[in-house]
């Protein structure tokens, strides 16, 4: 299991060089002028000049990549164009909302899709099991946004049981940090909850399916302990890939989740920094992203052996 775990760590360091040379040369072979939006648009080519010379984008792309390469090294994330602020202050400012939003949304996801999986597939075919799956489909298919200005309509502003924008941070006290956070957290959620009540269904009704199954029922076994002694341990392996492959959609749906309900996070910020055409800034963000998406599909892997001692071999 060690050596494993040592494997799939080393794994990390070629993923995220490959996200931050991709990131680097997407970021400046695409159209927009950083130097050009924070001199506005009276100012003449004289002043964008110097503004680009100022921030270093006046030299060769392989300098840039190698001077901020070795900033990063030295974890110096480097300084906002647009902010003029360290772009670690910037991150630190704005984590807890974003670390708050993903671990409500996903608690959420996780406490109630699963069990409606294991239900669904329990009554497969019934009004309960196509319940489920519509409403499943029905989550997965509306857009964030489009399924966040509606929670709002209907729980902020006509019932007025929510805000519709802001954040709370836990410090300043957890029922209004609750309560701040439970629109946003539940609008992100539901998207996330419907990928992982579909795939907990399938893999539900594949091992049911299975002789030793059949086998538990007719020594008498409980029904509640062959769904989840036998059943749901032997179907958690693609359950949890599906959960640590819907990460992706916990972020981006932050992005867009951040903006709509006026959250002051990472989401928010990386908005900012894409229309300001701050590089330092959308840097660190991504491989920021790219790295947590990593180590919790590395959590995810070692979660494996743990279910299922065979793929220790």
């Amino acid at each position: 299991m060690l050596a494993l775990i040592v494997r799939r760590l080393l794994s990390v360091i070629p993923v995220l060089a490959v996200v931050a040379v991709l990131v680097f040369l997407m970021l400046r072979l695409t159209p927009g002028d950083p130097a050009a939006v924070i001199a506005g648009d009276s100012a003449t080519a004289a002043e964008v000049a110097r503004i680009r010379a100022s921030l270093g984008l006046d030299r060769p792309l392989v300098e840039q990549f190698a001077i901020w390469l070795g900033r990063l090294a030295a974890l110096d994330l480097g300084e906002s164009f647009y902010f003029k602020r360290p772009v670690t202050a910037l991150i630190a400012q704005r984590l807890e909302p974003t670390l708050a939003l993903a671990s409500f949304a996903a608690t959420v996801a996780v406490l109630i899709a699963v069990p409606l999986g294991v239900l669904a597939a329990y009554r497969a075919g019934s009004l309960l099991d196509r319940a489920v799956m519509s409403l499943s489909v029905l989550g997965f298919s509306v857009p964030v946004f489009a399924l966040g200005y509606l929670m709002i309509h209907v729980f902020a502003v006509e019932l007025g049981w929510f805000p519709v924008q802001g954040y709370a941070r836990i410090a300043d006290g957890l029922p209004g940090f609750l309560h701040r956070l439970a629109l946003p957290g539940t609008t992100l959620a539901l998207v996330y909850l419907a990928l992982i009540a579909r795939m907990t269904r399938a893999s539900m009704l594949e091992v049911l399916a299975e002789d030793y199954i059949r086998t538990a029922r007719a020594k008498g076994a409980a029904t509640r302990a062959v769904l989840l002694r036998h059943a749901l341990r032997n179907a958690a392996v693609p359950i949890l890939t599906v959960i640590g492959i819907g990460v992706a959609l916990l972020i981006s749906g932050a992005v867009v989740t951040e903006t709509v309900f006026g959250i002051p996070g990472l989401g928010r910020l990386t908005v900012e920094a894409v229309l300001s055409r701050d590089f330092p800034t959308i840097q660190a963000v991504i491989l920021l992203f790219s790295g947590a998406y990593v180590v919790i599909n590395l959590l995810i892997d070692i979660a494996y052996v743990l279910l299922d001692p065979r793929i220790r071999a």
